[in-house]
């Protein structure tokens, strides 16, 4: 059997772009015949895939998927909005949401996990790229789970249950599960949904946000000419403004637009314990492009 070393690996990766372990892997099976080992790593779909990695994803589908008082969301990138309409992308996003519940949402972790083909979830994702003609990526996840209550999903503009652009998960702690619980976490993921709310309490707020905003509301006050005195209650009222705008339990509700969020849920006998919200891309730097371009350069000009 050849001995495949480290310099062979690496002449294998600056040829095909594909990652360390595939080459090792392809140049195994070949004992060391790198023209092979290309061939090999082509049938596989492997430099193929890494020929795309370097493209920007900022499309795709954000997915959850639930289990009695436990339940896990995740987002997973393409580079066009296309692919999120795709049944084979949409199977996988279902198939990622549902491998995180027993996985976790350490990203290593979960794609390691094996799917329902056999293979993991990184490799049915380079199975994709490689299939579909697009970069993808698993961008991030998210468990959260109660020894009590419920952990209750929302998608807005879900494309079928479970898959949509927007995800939130509210996990509630109450003394046993219930339809009106179930009720009231969607109707908490659909307030998530639209308020964004940045911490579950005022404890959660960051520390540099709130000096940042403490100090434009100091410099804005003394504009007014008011006293010292004056200027500190009148910051003291606005950041309680700020917190009714980031703070989901200081928040008004959403849905009668009077009541905060904590007086529903104390009504409900239950406490909310944490939630998560997931929205398609955001924070990805989009590659700026027009639609003639795009075709332009899928037609090779």
């Amino acid at each position: 059997m050849a001995q495949i070393t480290a310099g062979l690996v690496r002449d294998l990766r600056e040829k095909t772009g594909a990652g360390m372990m595939d080459c090792k892997k392809a140049l195994t099976e070949v004992e060391g015949d790198i023209d092979a080992a290309i061939d090999w790593l082509r049938t596989k779909g492997l430099a193929q895939a890494a020929k795309k990695s370097g493209r920007v994803t900022a499309e795709g589908l954000v997915g959850v998927a639930s289990e009695k008082n436990r339940a896990a969301m995740v987002e997973v990138n393409a580079e066009t909005d296309f692919v999120g309409r795709n049944d084979a992308f949409q199977a996988f996003v279902e198939q990622v949401a549902h491998a995180a519940l027993k996985a976790g949402d350490d990203l290593e972790v979960l794609k390691a996990a094996q799917l329902p083909s056999g293979r993991t979830v990184a490799e049915e994702m380079t199975h994709l790229i490689a299939t579909i003609g697009e970069n993808m990526s698993l961008r991030r996840a998210k468990v959260l789970s109660v020894s009590s209550g419920v952990v209750a999903s929302y998608v807005h503009g879900a494309l079928r249950p479970g898959i949509g652009k927007i995800g939130v998960l509210a996990a509630i702690e109450a003394p046993s599960e219930s339809e009106a619980l179930e009720t009231l976490g969607r109707q908490i993921g659909m307030h998530v949904a639209a308020t964004r709310p940045a911490s579950l309490d005022i404890t959660g707020v960051d520390a540099d946000a709130l000096e940042r905003e403490r100090t434009v509301l100091i410099e804005q006050a003394r504009e007014s000419g008011k006293p010292e005195a004056i200027i500190e209650k009148m910051v003291e009222g606005r950041i309680r403004k700020f917190y009714e705008e980031v703070v989901l339990l200081e928040q008004v509700w959403v849905h009668d637009g009077e009541t905060r969020v904590s007086k529903i849920v104390e009504k409900a006998g239950a406490k909310l314990v944490a939630f998560e919200r997931f929205h398609l891309g955001e924070g990805i730097e989009k590659e700026e492009s027009d639609f003639a371009a795009e075709v332009a350069k899928a037609a090779g000009g």
